[in-house]
């Protein structure tokens, strides 16, 4: 079986057919972000901070680490990206021990990232174009790391699946030639939005099997695209989820947080519950309300894509006698019984 090992100082994540799907956590990435691209810009790195420990709180194995901020006082990315990819990658792995992904377009800030990065980092990505190939497969024989390739080339992203099929081929053929292993590569097959092309899933699951099958290797893709556009995206990728991963798929990079409930939600839904007459106990705080209104938390948690991944481990077996799905539900403990019943026992608490 086919396995891609991705690992940081003291962890191993295992990216392969036989092993729980492996969750890259998305949110360390400025693009679309205009407050987080500004705090970085100007050297404000809480939100980094809060979203590395929340994606592993919520489940995430692997974090993605995307500094492609376009400064305002500079917009040479390839002069500013290197020096904070290097910050953030050296601030998240001194929070969080899981392995990274080290993300970028440009060249210089991936070798930035691998230099600082502990373990043995994903690196994202290489393209079927050739500057690319010979920019980023010789960076991945030399710091001897897996790589995410990406099934696109000079001639773009195309619509069908046998010509994407064909650029990854192509993909793993050259990365032979530099002496790196087909295990080493993680195929993105490209999810196109099912809005926009309706054969879009079907697609990709035919992929990702094909991928499976001939090519012999671990698949990744940016889970949301497929509901891109469309309402209750969160529906849309609880279903597809599981539907790739029957069909093979590997990994995923996504979002494996809830977001909490906001202000102008609560206040909201507080609103409607008083105009409907219903009178709640006064010492009721926010969390309560959330929870008994069936809107989320205010505080992150895990997402329901989250949900849909662990319950699909334990169908295909990948979660032996259904160990995570118990913990992932089992209620949190009451304040005095962690450490074991009625607050004693001896027991040291577990870290998250």
């Amino acid at each position: 079986m086919t396995r891609t090992i991705v690992e940081s100082k003291t962890k191993t994540a295992v990216i392969g057919f036989d092993e729980p799907f492996c969750v890259i956590g998305e949110r360390i990435n400025p693009t679309g972000r205009k407050i987080l691209a500004a705090q970085l810009e100007a050297g404000d790195f809480s939100t980094v901070e809060r979203d590395a420990v929340a994606q592993v709180a919520a489940g995430a194995t692997v974090l993605d680490i995307n500094a492609g901020v376009v400064y305002n006082s500079n917009p040479n990315p390839n002069e500013t990206e290197p020096p904070l990819m290097s910050k953030i990658v050296d601030l998240v792995q001194g929070l969080v021990d899981v392995p990274l992904c080290i993300d970028s377009s440009v060249p210089g800030a991936l070798e930035a990232g691998l230099k600082i990065a502990e373990g043995r980092p994903l690196l994202n990505s290489v393209t079927g174009e050739e500057e690319r190939l010979e920019q980023i497969l010789p960076l991945v024989k030399k710091y001897n790391v897996p790589v995410v390739a990406i099934s696109n080339d000079d001639t773009g992203i195309s619509e069908d699946p046998d010509v994407r099929f064909e650029v990854a081929k192509k993909i793993v053929q050259r990365a032979a030639d530099f002496g790196i292993p087909a295990h080493d590569i993680v195929v993105d097959p490209l999810v196109m939005p099912v809005g926009a092309m309706g054969t879009a899933g079907l697609q990709v699951f035919a992929l990702v099997r094909r991928l499976r099958e001939e090519l012999g290797v671990n698949t990744t893709c940016g889970a949301s695209n497929i509901s891109f556009g469309l309402p209750n995206r969160h529906g849309i990728n609880n279903a597809f989820l599981p539907m790739a991963m029957g069909a093979g798929m590997t990994s995923a990079i996504m979002n494996p947080i809830a977001l909490p409930v906001g202000p102008k939600k609560l206040a909201e839904k507080k609103a409607e519950v008083a105009a409907a007459g219903i009178i709640l106990p006064e010492d009721m705080d926010d969390e309560a309300f959330c929870l008994m209104f069936g809107i989320g938390s205010t505080q992150p948690r895990a997402g329901s894509e989250m949900e849909a991944i662990r319950a699909a481990n334990f169908l295909t077996d990948n979660d032996p006698h259904g160990g995570a799905w118990i913990r992932f539900n089992k209620p949190p403990a009451k304040p005095g019984e962690e450490g074991g019943r009625g607050g004693r026992g001896g027991r040291r608490r577990r870290r998250a």
